[in-house]
């Protein structure tokens, strides 16, 4: 989304650019010749180069707003998949699992470490799951 907006904008910014240097060169050239005669229009000049620069500021924020928009979209859609994944394993899991996993969250260890204990009366027994809830995607 970002790249497409930038191939459409980088044009009307080259544009905004040369524009607002043609502004200052036209100033500094009416400054040079006129000693102060028109003071309008070089407020004028000005005016017109502070508008430029804001429309180019407000242009950018714009664009950086709908990307920070994008970046909220999919982080939420992220937390939604895990929330459901949490919930998915939270069924599957014993309740020997359970308390296991809330001893380690209450002592602040690591519930993915690797070297976890295993439990008691699970020596030597594997949990299988279902074939149908074995073949799910997992993060």
């Amino acid at each position: 989304m970002r790249e497409k907006g930038l191939a459409g904008a980088g044009g009307a910014q080259g544009r905004d650019a040369m524009a607002l240097k043609l502004l200052f060169w036209e100033l500094e050239k009416h400054l040079k010749s006129s000693s102060g005669a028109s003071v309008v229009a070089i407020d004028n000049k000005i005016e017109q180069a502070m508008d430029l620069v804001k429309s180019h500021l407000m242009y950018a924020v714009r664009e950086e707003v709908e990307v920070l928009k994008e970046q909220i979209k999919e982080l939420m859609e992220r937390n939604t998949q895990l929330e459901q994944e949490n919930n998915l394993l939270k069924t599957l899991a014993s309740p020997e699992q359970m308390a296991q996993f809330q001893a380690q969250v209450q002592t602040g260890g690591s519930p993915t470490s690797a070297a976890q204990p295993p439990l008691p009366g699970s020596v030597g027994t594997t949990q299988a799951l279902p074939p149908t809830q074995n073949s799910g995607t997992s993060a």
